[in-house]
């Protein structure tokens, strides 16, 4: 039988590794200038991810190592005596690689129709990389008017993916994955 004094110290040392490792990946990254708003027909939504590319991330991207960023973006009704209603669940994935015989970066973005975009510099591929210009979320016609709505987002940042075989032997990469908070917008339509 274990001893109360050897597990305390067992669950402290436990919790001590826990906030170490916590602490050791915690980081700056965060989305920002979330926007919701919407034209004539369609619901939209704009944000930036601010912090998304560390030093690590930088220059695994610059040696030719393709990265995904993916944003999760929900849309409720929210019920005062009832379980919110999901109107929208949607999981969008940015890609991007550097070619280093050219020195052009190419990136995907999967929401609009994957077609690929060609930046020349590391700042240009960023920008594109780290936000969501107009995205539509779901056509007005689906909304009640006067309704209340939250938007609940997030992004992962920093799914690196490695070429050839790579991955099988550099299997702890993803201690580079960083993910943000999940951020909420209510609003009335």
């Amino acid at each position: 039988m274990i001893s109360l004094t050897k597990l305390k110290t067992f669950i402290t040392l436990l919790c001590m590794i826990f906030l170490l490792q916590h602490s050791a990946f915690a980081s700056d990254v965060k989305l920002a200038n979330i926007i919701v708003t919407n034209t004539r027909d369609n619901l939209l939504v704009y944000l930036t991810v601010d912090g998304a590319f560390s030093e690590k991330i930088k220059k695994a991207v610059l040696n030719g190592v393709s990265a995904d960023f993916s944003f999760y973006i929900n849309l409720y009704q929210t019920r005062n005596w009832w379980i919110d209603k999901q109107i929208a669940d949607l999981e969008i994935t940015h890609t991007i690689k550097y070619n280093n015989l050219k020195k052009e970066f190419h990136i995907k973005r999967s929401w609009e129709n994957g077609k690929t975009v060609v930046a020349q510099t590391f700042e240009e591929a960023q920008k594109l990389m780290s936000e969501i210009d107009s995205m539509k979320i779901v056509p007005l016609s689906s909304l009640e008017k006067g309704g209340r709505y939250q938007i609940r987002t997030k992004a992962e940042i920093g799914k690196l993916t490695l070429p050839f075989y790579l991955h099988h032997v550099l299997f702890f990469i993803s201690l580079w994955d960083v993910e943000t908070d999940w951020y909420t917008i209510d609003f009335i339509y």
